[in-house]
């Protein structure tokens, strides 16, 4: 099982923002080549951030939740998601009312933008 692993210092997420983007209505997901945290090969170096200004700590959550299971379904999926890459994934208002299923293809999107 692929591990999950986040961003922690603010420098990190400052290299990370400079580099490739792809947005969508729900998400924009920000990569940089993996030179930050050098890992194995089983784990994943992706964050989700969220606004404050983006309803209360429920909606937000929510909403992060959402976006993580989403990515954990693409990992599963050979190719979906280069684990060479470092991401940070800010989430959106229009998140919180879509479904899965809906969230699924637009990140697959997102991830071939970056590749």
């Amino acid at each position: 099982m692929v591990k999950l692993i986040s961003l922690k210092k603010s420098s990190q997420f400052k290299i990370v923002l400079k580099e490739k983007k792809a947005h969508s209505e729900s998400f924009s997901i920000f990569a940089a080549k993996r030179k930050l945290m050098p890992t194995s090969n089983n784990n994943l170096v992706i964050s989700f951030v969220m606004k404050k200004k983006i309803g209360n700590a429920v909606k937000r959550n929510k909403i992060r939740r959402k976006l993580k299971v989403v990515v954990r379904k693409l990992i599963k999926k050979r190719g979906a998601i280069n684990k060479d890459y470092t991401y940070i994934v800010f989430g959106k208002s229009n998140a919180y009312t879509k479904k899965e299923s809906v969230l699924l293809p637009e990140m697959i999107n997102c991830f071939k933008k970056i590749k």
